[in-house]
Formats: structure tokens, C-alpha cells, sequence
């Protein structure tokens, strides 16, 4: 097995940090990773926004469990997060999108985000896609200005435990892909 399969098949959303701060070189290769993932007509529309701060953090990390639903208070103990903010595309990708129906920009901070988070795994860290947080708040606390969008935010830090495979919570083979038909 190649290295980066080993760690597409143990990179997992992390979700118990231990009480260790993430160095800023690794939050810096994260950065990297991130810089030289591919984008549509290579527009790069994202910026990340690292929050290593302990208040601040956590702030941020109340801003991700918000009314009703705290799914996410496991944010509370992660000692870093990575907040991903749409940024403009290039205007032949922008055209294109607009033309194809396609929000290229959301699909790059995909890319993007993928590339984070299994650089993290190749560094030890461990890390958590969040798509549920109140993008208002996230906005004020990080001035991002408001006519910007926050796409993400990731959690970062060392897991607490050891990450186990993802084999045994995935869906065969057969039932996601086929070739040829639908």
C-alpha cells in the first residue's frame, strides 16, 4: 500500500483532542498544503484564517454549537482551528460556474480542505470538517468582512487516542461506483 493510501485509510474526523497546542510550523505545512491544492483556472479562491489563540479559539468554538444543536462540543476541547473563507475567483472560473451552474469556489475549498486535512494526518494531528456554526459570529470575532464567506471551519490537534481504520464503517465498494451507467 502506498503512503498516501495508509492515510486516506486512517485519516478520520477527530473529535477528542489531547491538551497539547499545535505548533506553528505545522499549522504553516497545513497552510502549504492548502496553497497548492487545484482550483478552477487555478483562482485559489479561499483564504485560511488559523485561530490558535485560547481565547479566541475559544470563542470560535461556542460559535459551532449553536442553539438547539451542540453535535459539535467536541470543538470545545480542539486546540486549533483552521477557518477557510471564500475568496473571489478568477473571472473565467466565475463566468464558467455561472454558465455551468457550478459553485467552483465551494468545490476548490473542497480540494483544499481535503489536502489539509491528510497533510494533518501525515504531521500526527488529527482534524474535523465543520460545516454547522454561526458564520455571523465567526465573521465578527476574525474581522473577516462581511461580505466575505466562511465555507468551513476545521478543528486541528493532536487526537487523544489512536485513530482507527475507516474500512469498517464504510460502504462497499459496489454500492459507490459503477462504470459506464448510473
Amino acid at each position: 500500500m502506498t503512503e498516501l493510501m495508509a492515510l486516506i485509510r486512517t485519516r478520520r474526523s477527530v473529535r477528542a483532542y489531547a491538551d497539547r497546542p499545535v505548533e506553528r510550523d505545522k499549522l504553516e505545512a497545513l497552510a502549504e498544503a492548502v496553497r497548492l491544492a487545484p482550483s478552477a483556472c487555478n483562482s485559489q479562491p479561499w483564504r485560511v484564517v488559523f485561530v490558535d489563540e485560547p481565547e479566541l479559539r475559544a470563542a470560535v468554538a461556542r460559535a459551532t454549537c449553536t442553539g438547539a444543536v451542540n453535535f459539535n462540543r467536541f470543538a470545545l476541547g480542539a486546540p486549533a482551528f483552521a477557518v477557510l473563507v471564500l475568496e473571489a475567483p478568477r473571472l473565467t472560473a466565475a463566468l464558467g460556474g455561472l454558465l455551468k451552474r457550478r459553485d467552483f469556489p465551494l468545490l476548490d475549498v473542497g480540494i483544499a480542505s481535503a489536502q489539509f486535512c491528510l497533510r494533518a494526518a501525515e504531521l500526527g494531528l488529527g482534524t474535523c470538517m465543520i460545516g454547522w456554526f454561526d458564520e455571523r459570529r465567526v465573521k465578527k470575532l476574525l474581522g473577516i468582512p462581511g461580505h466575505k464567506r466562511v465555507a468551513l471551519l476545521v478543528s486541528v490537534g493532536y487526537p487523544a487516542t489512536d485513530a482507527p481504520t475507516r474500512d469498517k464503517d464504510r460502504k462497499p465498494l459496489d454500492e459507490t461506483r459503477s462504470y459506464n451507467r448510473y
